[in-house]
């Protein structure tokens, strides 16, 4: 039967499978690793460290940039009808929620 995996976009037949592993077996760009050069493998951060080190900075720069005074996650317990009122105020509920909070501290 064909090749079977959580990943696949759809299953292959095992003559599909095998004309696959012929084509990347027969590019001369880009042979099959040796079990040799398979053993001699080190980890990038062992052989460029630079290189690496660069990666982790360029990844640490991704997301939201940090803020002087961050938001605290919390919960609460709030009765039904309080919510429903804020949620129908709109999407930005949560920040009129807590503009009117900062307002009564």
């Amino acid at each position: 039967m064909g090749v079977k995996s959580k990943r696949a976009l759809y299953d292959i037949s095992d003559e599909e499978d095998a004309a696959i592993t012929a084509a990347a077996l027969s590019d001369p760009d880009n042979p099959p690793l040796t079990a040799e050069e398979i053993a001699n493998m080190r980890p990038l951060r062992e052989v460029l460290p630079e290189l690496a080190a660069a990666i982790d900075r360029e990844i640490a720069k991704r997301g939201r940039p940090p803020v002087e005074n961050p938001r605290q996650a919390v919960t609460l317990r709030l009765a039904p009808e309080t919510l429903s009122r804020f949620k129908a105020k709109g999407r930005n509920w949560r920040a009129e929620m807590a503009r009117i909070l900062d307002e009564a501290g």
